[in-house]
């Protein structure tokens, strides 16, 4: 017999965020009847799930799926990477521990250090402050020769923002190069084209990045990343997160900056999700994915270390919060069964980042992952994504009773939001109101508590700027950038119990995402956790 009185399923609704005006905003202007519905009859408030709520350094830090997923499962709040780095960097301590002085101990006479990452202060993935402040260092302990390989973002910040960070980068180079320090941006390319692919989606991106970055090899060449962006921007629909790889050469076409044996390659991203497969490009021997053409004799350090588990990469900058003691991780020790879905986009949110950083299962008897694979297109070209699958997935699970905790995620409001199409995401809120009207149904019919919520804002503001009045009646041209990050959104939390609602009220308080674990122990007749947040509910 279960330790559980009720089966409790859990809807992660990526990046649909709670935007009071409607000005470009994707959740208010789709057909969301179950969402209304749900809202107005179930019990509903609004949640926190940015800054010092999740773990960020401030409360100007949009949240993302990471940190969210992070947030859900642990029941309570951890110092993230931003925090970590920014805390690390801050102190000095990162330039004393064991990995940045093996870093340089490896480096040969004549070897070059590599930094590569995303370069943005989007704060999600990276901040252009780390990478200025690892160069400053470089010089300092005397570090002659520095090639830097940028992903431009465009994702976490604006569409077409990356001379911002490309201007303040090349300040620091010019105060810092001289004829004993040698500093050159060397290769290249859009985040969502190059290098930073994540839960092995499309590797061909990470195979760009390789030939880009360590063999120089990219069919787009210039003398300098100011050449590269005004070319690029004689394409008006190419937004900085789609360039194409790119390598900088000398005025003979060579290459400024492959990366060679005895050389040193810092990824300066913090995150984990796609940092992974380029780490495993650098470090693993027995590697054949794709053809590495040459492997390259180096030492490779990450920001972080990206996969606890895996230990992926040995080497790194700033130790990764110690998440221990899950929810996930009490369930399965209590015998109480678990489901998991999401396609590949968030298949890692609802299994790694919810339980900790952690890969793998618990205890595989009990616990159920299912991956979805996504679709290997831009996802404003099939906005429903496989919204459908996961929903017919999870829907079969609930009629056989296999689970006591399920957990999905429907990824539509995120990436779709992230390409800036207002219209598509307008029809991805569509469809996932659509699945969540199945969902009811088959928790009306198996006599399941249901809570909807999510992990970020995205979608609830498309267009950069403040509200226009009027705006609906302007010509596309007269409308505002398209805005393509997260946002500082609450988020919805709705607790809906086909027994009826009337046995349970909002606790008072401010609550955030980290209160739900506690929320769901409540909602399923167990013990709550003294170490997790309260709950956000009380049970009359």
């Amino acid at each position: 017999m279960s330790i559980v009185k009720r089966r409790l399923l859990t809807v992660v609704m990526d990046g649909v965020g709670e935007t009071d005006s409607d000005f470009g905003n994707a959740v208010k202007l789709a057909w969301t009847p179950v969402l209304d519905r749900l809202k107005k009859y179930a019990l509903y408030t609004k949640v926190k799930a940015h800054g010092s709520h999740v773990g960020l350094p401030s409360d100007a830090d949009m949240g993302n799926s990471e940190v969210g997923h992070n947030a859900l499962g642990a029941g309570r709040v951890f110092d993230q990477g931003a925090k970590l780095v920014r805390n690390a960097m801050t102190s000095g301590e990162i330039f004393n521990a064991s990995g940045w002085k093996s870093l340089l101990s490896n480096l040969s006479g004549a070897g070059t250090l590599h930094f590569i990452g995303l370069l943005s202060d989007g704060n999600v993935h990276s901040h252009q402050d780390h990478l200025h402040q690892l160069i400053e260092q470089a010089k300092k302990d005397g570090v002659k020769c520095v090639r830097l390989h940028l992903l431009l973002d465009g994702r976490d910040v604006g569409e077409k923002s990356a001379e911002i960070y490309i201007h303040r980068l090349e300040k620091v180079m010019n105060h810092l190069r001289s004829i004993s320090f040698d500093v050159k941006v060397a290769s290249g390319g859009g985040r969502m084209t190059t290098t930073m692919d994540r839960y092995d989606a499309d590797w061909s991106m990470v195979e760009r990045g390789w030939k880009a970055h360590v063999l120089g090899k990219a069919e787009n060449r210039f003398l300098s990343i100011g050449q590269a962006m005004s070319v690029f921007r004689e394409d008006p629909e190419l937004g900085d997160q789609y360039l194409p790889a790119f390598v900088i050469t000398d005025k003979d076409s060579k290459p400024v900056g492959t990366i060679n044996d005895g050389d040193g390659v810092v990824f300066f991203n913090f995150r984990g999700d796609r940092s992974i497969e380029i780490s495993k490009a650098f470090t693993e021997k027995d590697f054949s994915v794709f053809d590495r053409e040459r492997f390259p004799d180096v030492h490779y350090v990450g920001m972080m270390e990206y996969d606890g588990d895996e230990h992926i990469p040995g080497n790194f900058l700033v130790p990764p919060p110690a998440i221990a003691n899950t929810l996930g991780e009490q369930f399965a020790y209590s015998g109480i069964k678990q489901f998991a879905c999401s396609e590949t986009q968030k298949y890692g949110h609802v299994t790694f980042f919810w339980n900790g950083n952690r890969s793998g299962f618990f205890d595989p008897k009990i616990e159920e992952y299912v991956e979805i694979p996504s679709d290997n297109i831009s996802f404003d070209k099939r906005p429903a994504m496989k919204a459908w699958e996961i929903t017919e997935a999870t829907i079969d699970r609930l009629k056989r009773g296999t689970f006591d905790f399920g957990r999905i995620n429907f990824a539509n409001g995120d990436m779709v939001g992230h390409t800036g199409n207002l219209g598509a995401s307008v029809a991805a809120v569509s469809v996932v109101d659509l699945m969540l009207g199945k969902l009811v149904s088959a928790c009306e019919a198996t006599d399941t508590i249901l809570v909807v919520t999510s992990d970020h804002g995205n979608c609830d503001e498309m267009y950069e700027g403040k509200p226009i009045l009027g705006w609906r009646d302007l010509l596309p041209d007269q409308l505002p950038p398209p805005k393509t990050s997260h946002t500082l959104s609450d988020v919805p939390f709705i607790v809906y119990d086909p027994r009826g609602n009337d046995q349970y009220q909002l606790a008072d308080g401010q609550f955030s995402i980290a209160h739900f674990a506690a929320t769901a122990q409540a909602l399923m007749g167990l013990s709550v956790n003294n170490d997790f947040l309260p709950p956000i509910i009380e049970v009359k």
